[in-house]
């Protein structure tokens, strides 16, 4: 099983690598738009712990 999940890794890797070198403007605008929800994401987790402790 080992075999397949590092044969499966290197695929994933090299589709990525051919994607980025194919379009690198894309590639950065979808990192760009993951970044920014991972941002915001933890913004509204902080913002309802913040609410949440100022009501105890």
């Amino acid at each position: 099983m080992s075999k397949v999940k590092k044969i499966i890794l290197w695929v994933v890797v090299a589709f990525f690598a051919y994607a980025i070198y194919n379009s690198p403007d894309r590639a950065a605008g979808i990192v760009s738009d993951i970044v920014s929800v991972i941002v915001e994401a933890f913004y509204a987790i902080l913002q309802f712990f913040d609410s949440l402790l100022s009501r105890a």
